[in-house]
């Protein structure tokens, strides 16, 4: 039996987003806990579909004693500001300064966090953390598929291990894989040799899901090449794009029991994922070209069309208030179509005062000041309202307990938009029941969410696409400002090559 030190610190920041996060914003419970230190973690995480749970979990039945050190995540934003990640960080390494006699140290982390002063945000706390534990504890560590693997967070961690599907249904697998991982290595098993590979082209978010595409068939490489002779460990990361500092994109690790092993698998994906860059191409579609072919395909099907308005993803650092998509069903005349979630607090608690039936006077949305964007004033009805307590039941979200403040479904121009007071990206149909609203029932379903709703809504749905509306969540790199990537690097597949914003 070992003894584990446990924990993470979880941002994904787009440094082009409209707000930071917060110390409060950790503290915060939304789709999974808020910020939770010691004994009171294990119930807090128990049975959700995060890496920590799942690392808990096998780490118990490999019979080890486990230490818990703090866990904490926030909704993607702009730069977590230096309060917060000094904060939370300090808390973490006297934690485990404290500990004695420790075997291994397992941290769940993003991968993609940008601080107002630090940019490897991943890579800054690993090297803190070594400076605690020594050079000579193992260390694992999980990271999400949309991390920008640095060779500062390869330096640090003794094992990266990074999902492999996006949507993300592995995230306890991926914390289960971890504990495999961390096993092997207080246990002398695990491979010490590393191999670290940065892709010359960023992938677009929606490019990198893994249901279909390049991404599939280049994570079917990972899973074949885990099995080579010598190999301990492989993964493949797509990046996040909308994060200006060099060390943003697409990535590869690799973990073997030679040199020359694992080199030779890490070239062996690289070039998967080279042969397949034309392939990663973005689709997608403007508010109203968008909204006629969901129309004119939900003319002939009892099933749902899905719109991603993908650019306004909360999961990604948008606001989830942006109106673009809203004004095209609007304009369209979209008969049965529900647009979720859309934040704004001011707007639910309105609902909340006049009450179910009531027609009310909102300025909806639109208060993030995104470019292209207002909120939308009309006359609103409201159809009904929650007081935004429901628990994940897709693959996702399985087992979160969601917490989105007061809520309400309300209606105007024949269009429904569901209101919540809380910032998570709509990727689980619990999220519209809680409001009386059956998915399957409708005829458009239009998500603020990028690829993640797939996981619970692609299998009830009659088509999928991608909308291009107004939204910080950029989704062709070649509208992005960038000033600080790495020379040489293609900003989409096939290119153009990063040249930086002169100076204004």
């Amino acid at each position: 039996m070992a003894r584990i030190a446990f924990g993470g610190f979880q941002h994904e920041t787009n440094t082009f987003a409209p707000s930071q996060a917060t110390y409060d914003d950790f503290l915060r419970p939304g789709a999974w806990p808020g910020l939770t230190r010691g004994e009171p973690l294990f119930e807090a995480i128990k049975g959700i579909n995060i890496p920590v749970a799942g690392f808990v979990e096998a780490a118990r039945a490999q019979g080890h004693a486990l230490l818990p050190l703090s866990w904490c995540n926030a909704t993607p934003s702009a730069h977590v500001t230096e309060d917060a990640y000094e904060r939370i960080v300090a808390q973490i390494l006297e934690d485990l300064a404290a500990l004695k006699d420790l075997d291994g140290l397992y941290l769940d982390l993003h991968g993609a966090m940008v601080a107002e002063h630090v940019d490897d945000g991943e890579g800054e706390m690993l090297r803190r953390v070594r400076e605690v534990i020594g050079p000579d504890l193992p260390l694992a560590v999980s990271l999400d598929l949309h991390a920008n693997v640095t060779s500062e967070m390869v330096a640090f961690a003794d094992v990266l291990e990074i999902y492999r599907t996006y949507p993300h249904v592995d995230m306890a697998a991926t914390g289960r894989r971890s504990a495999v991982q961390l096993d092997d290595l207080i246990a002398g098993r695990g491979g010490r040799f590393k191999a670290f590979r940065q892709l010359p082209f960023m992938i677009p978010l929606t490019s990198g899901c893994t249901y279909e595409g390049p991404a599939k068939e280049v994570y079917r490489e990972v899973q074949l090449l885990a099995q080579e002779p010598g190999v301990t460990g492989i993964s493949f990361a797509c990046g996040f794009c909308p994060a200006d500092f060099p060390g943003a994109g697409a990535s590869l690790v690799a973990y073997a029991r030679s040199q020359e092993a694992a080199d030779a698998v890490a070239d062996s994906l690289f070039e998967a994922a080279i042969e397949r860059e034309s392939a990663f191409a973005l689709e997608a579609l403007q508010p109203t070209e968008a909204v006629r072919e969901a129309m004119r395909i939900a003319a002939h099907s009892h099933k749902p069309v899905v719109l991603a308005d993908a650019q306004d993803n909360p999961g990604g650092g948008g606001n989830s208030d942006t109106t673009g998509l809203l004004r095209a069903l609007i304009a369209e005349g979209a008969e049965g179509a529900v647009l979720a979630n859309l934040y704004d607090p001011a707007a639910a608690a309105a609902a909340h005062a006049a009450g179910e039936g009531a027609e009310i006077p909102l300025s909806l949305g639109g208060h993030s000041g995104v470019p292209g964007d207002a909120p939308l004033k009309a006359s609103f009805k409201v159809l009904r309202l929650g007081d935004g307590q429901c628990t994940g039941t897709g693959p996702f979200y399985k087992g979160a307990h969601m917490k989105l403040g007061p809520t309400a479904l309300l209606e105007t121009g024949g269009v429904r938009v569901a209101v919540a007071s809380a910032k998570v990206q709509l990727a689980d149909q619990a999220m519209l029941r809680h409001l009386g609203v059956e998915p399957a029932d409708q005829k458009i379903l239009a998500l603020k969410s990028s690829v993640h709703f797939r996981a619970d809504f692609q299998p009830l749905a009659e088509a999928v696409l991608v909308v291009v509306s107004p939204g910080p969540v950029v989704l062709d790199n070649r509208e992005l400002p960038f000033r600080h990537l790495r020379p040489g690097l293609r900003i989409m597949p096939g290119g153009p090559v990063f040249a930086p914003v002169a100076a204004e």
